[in-house]
């Protein structure tokens, strides 16, 4: 990918919090946020993976339990809106979207430095 290339943030900015475009990886090694990726169609989505399986939603649980530590929210602030049996999800983060969207920032470039 060349380093000029711009990839937009996957997250929107609302009054009550922000919503995120997620790709999740079940089954992986650990639970982690790998950082920000741009799809074939040209959306940017937050990479994220979680030990737990795909099975009776305890991957799309692990994701929303990862997201409220690594975001320093309650596990209550933050709920699935869409993608629950899919790799590609939306994600509400109740809270101040500054405040949020700069710990996104943070996590996910910590991760794209590739």
């Amino acid at each position: 990918m060349p380093k000029n290339l711009v990839i937009k943030e996957p997250w929107r900015y609302g009054a009550a919090g922000i919503s995120i475009a997620l790709r999740v990886t079940p089954r992986g090694v650990r639970d982690d946020i790998d950082g920000i990726e741009q799809l074939s169609d040209g959306r940017s989505v937050l990479k994220v993976r979680v030990r737990a399986i795909a099975d009776g939603g305890e991957a799309n649980k692990a994701v929303l339990v990862l997201l409220a530590k690594s975001l320093g929210v309650p596990k209550a602030s933050v709920k699935l809106l869409s993608g629950a049996t899919s790799r590609l999800k939306q994600i509400a983060v109740d809270g101040d979207p500054a405040r949020l969207g700069e710990a996104l920032r943070q996590l996910a470039s910590a991760k794209s430095t590739d």
